[in-house]
């Protein structure tokens, strides 16, 4: 049977709390525990906890409300159990001078790992120690993903890019991954074959007939012990028949938070460089300018690099595009919206951070409309042009948001105030305006700048501005009167609005790229 794969949360294994000789805790009775995920620590002296977990938990009770029979003891683990605790801490002195007999029995008949801790420990360290781990548990796989993606990155510029994305994906997830057309044959395949390789054929045929565009699929066959996952490659601008390729793995473990996001880096990659845009280029800077501006670089960074040889720009030029959301909630980058926003845009060059979206396109696209974003365009700009098409896109965007409408695209007009100041003028006026924000304390002087925009934008409304940055109207206020006295000037004078309204049309991009 198909089925999603799960995000996992950060877990601890019990075996770490046990062995951590500062905590002294011993386990008395369940199955053996050392492996036992927990995800998190909660306290309890309620006769009936369970409405109030959520699973996972390690809980802990000193016994105070614990009853006093064995039939009402055992109740009471039935309960934690079913609702997925998955150990039980009983801390000794001073309400029990021991762990009840009773209760030790009750977790061996129910399978509950029960642990003894001693009464020099507080609950609160275990909790500490827990979440400790839980921390260092996640800045490994963190780590393991960063060193993932270099090697992916590293392998995409190779001249056999598709051979050495496959392998790394196979190193770095222990996964036999393979590349499949739209018949299910077998195109390119890394790491170790399984015994049973038409299982996942089956399953990539099965997921590339869907209708209705990319897809995942997940599976796992007891029998054989091997856990199957598919993902198909979104049609990039230059295919007009769809969903053609997907990439399947098979493993003997199940994917981890760590394979799980290694294998999204890969599919976009994989989805990329099948485009024949790409996968007939030979151009090292091409691909290396993909591949920076997919792992975060800003525009700017590789401008030199993104001057096209294949007339996809027209003339060397490129258009900048910002964009939000809508509501301005964050999004997150999965690689199946990555591949529809790079075919509807016309581009691969897209990369997205939490609410805001930048992208480079040759033009823009007639169906901008069906992208769920609200959308800024630069005028056509040189590469080397870039920074300042951005500082335009972002005005651009700022407007389509005021004005409600999906999109808006800069235009240029010879008898406007802009074209009256030179721009190094007007970038150094922008600069001394907005100097006394650098040394502001927490938001800080990006969160400042971004509410100061928006609020400008909105034609100073608190209630707008509160909604479109997702927070109080209160905090808008404390934020603005932050501006106002920093700045020392009064934001309710027309005047005023203008000259920073002005100013902020020409702060230098680098203060913008770190707007939330």
């Amino acid at each position: 049977m198909d089925e999603s794969a799960n995000a996992e949360q950060p877990s601890v294994r019990l075996g770490v709390l046990l062995a951590d000789p500062a905590l002294g805790l011993t386990q008395l009775a369940g199955p053996p525990a050392e492996d036992c995920p927990v995800g998190t620590v909660g306290t309890t002296e309620l006769e009936d906890p369970t409405p109030y977990l959520v699973g996972g938990e390690l809980l802990l009770t000193s016994g105070v409300r614990l009853p006093d029979d064995a039939d009402g003891i055992d109740t009471y683990v039935r309960r934690v159990v079913a609702a997925g605790v998955v150990a039980l801490g009983f801390g000794v002195a001073p309400v029990h001078e021991e762990v009840p007999p009773d209760l030790a029995r009750a977790c061996d008949r129910h399978g509950l790992p029960l642990l003894r801790l001693p009464p020099a420990t507080p609950f609160v360290a275990v909790g500490r120690a827990a979440y400790a781990a839980i921390a260092e548990v996640r800045n490994r796989e963190l780590r393991e993903i960063s060193r993932a993606q270099s090697a992916l990155a590293s392998a995409a510029a190779r001249p056999d890019a598709l051979r050495s994305v496959l392998g790394q994906l196979a190193a770095h997830t222990g996964a036999w991954s393979v590349l499949y057309d739209a018949q299910g044959a077998e195109l390119l395949s890394a790491g170790r074959r399984p015994a049973s390789p038409h299982l996942l054929r089956d399953l990539a045929v099965r997921t590339l007939r869907r209708a209705g565009g990319p897809r995942a699929a997940a599976t796992h066959d007891p029998d054989r012990g091997i856990h199957l996952t598919v993902h198909t490659l979104p049609a990039g601008p230059d295919r007009t028949t769809g969903t053609t390729l997907a990439l399947g793995q098979a493993a003997t473990t199940p994917p981890t938070t760590v394979h799980r996001q290694v294998t999204g880096t890969a599919t976009v990659l994989l989805s990329l460089l099948t485009s024949p845009r790409h996968a007939l280029s030979t151009d090292p800077h091409s691909v290396g300018a993909l591949v920076r501006l997919m792992l975060g670089a800003t525009p700017a960074e590789v401008a030199p690099a993104l001057l096209p040889g294949d007339g996809s720009a027209a003339d060397g030029h490129w258009t900048v595009v910002h964009g939000r959301r809508p509501d301005g909630t964050p999004v997150a980058a999965d690689p199946a919206q990555l591949a529809s926003l790079s075919s509807l845009l016309g581009t691969p060059y897209v990369h997205i951070d939490g609410p805001a979206l930048t992208a480079l396109v040759p033009g823009v696209p007639d169906r901008a409309a069906e992208l769920g974003w609200v959308l800024g365009y630069s005028a056509p700009a040189t590469a080397d042009d870039l920074p300042h098409a951005a500082a335009q896109a972002e005005r651009a965007l700022q407007r389509a948001l005021a004005t409600g409408t999906p999109s808006a695209v800069h235009t240029t007009d010879p008898l406007t105030l802009h074209a009256l100041v030179a721009p190094a003028d007007a970038r150094e006026l922008a600069r001394t305006r907005f100097a006394p924000l650098d040394g502001a304390g927490p938001p800080g002087a990006p969160v400042l700048l971004d509410t100061l925009r928006t609020w400008l934008t909105l034609h100073g409304s608190w209630d707008r501005t509160a909604a479109l940055l997702g927070v109080h109207r209160n905090t808008v206020r404390h934020r603005l009167a932050r501006v106002a006295d920093l700045l020392d000037t009064d934001l309710q004078d027309p005047g005023t609005r203008m000259e920073l309204w002005f100013a902020l049309q020409w702060l230098p991009d680098e203060a913008a790229h770190d707007r939330p």
